[in-house]
């Protein structure tokens, strides 16, 4: 059974950072392209950061680049998501995604989020 755990959130002041792990289990991880989203109450889940299977190419949300960085190990089973210079606008609870197209559809994985809180 597929399964992805996020880890790393919390409350952190403004410019501050913090490091979001993702743990997956259940699949072959090393198929799938990995990304992080994040969700504020009343608005859609945004894509923030997304690395190919291979580790060799990422997308940035344009508000996260030179903030943000994603990384993977595919040994361990983990994505990353380091955090530089959080401001308000990045509070949300993030989530990990595994996304990997079979058979002319996506195969989707999520976890249930970690909150990311930016305060004063």
């Amino acid at each position: 059974q597929a399964q992805l755990v996020e880890s790393g959130g919390g409350l952190v002041q403004r410019g501050g950072s913090l490091k979001l792990t993702c743990t997956a289990s259940g699949f072959a991880f090393d198929r799938f392209a990995m990304s992080w989203f994040r969700q504020v109450p009343g608005k859609s889940r945004e894509l923030v950061a997304t690395m190919d299977s291979t580790g060799r190419s990422t997308n940035y949300l344009n508000a996260v680049k030179g903030r943000f960085t994603i990384s993977r190990r595919n040994a361990e089973n983990v994505v990353y998501l380091q955090m530089s210079s959080l401001d308000f606008e990045d509070t949300a609870t993030y989530y990990c995604n595994a996304a990997r197209p079979e058979n002319g559809d996506w195969t989707n994985y999520w976890g249930s989020g970690t909150q990311v809180t930016v305060s004063a």
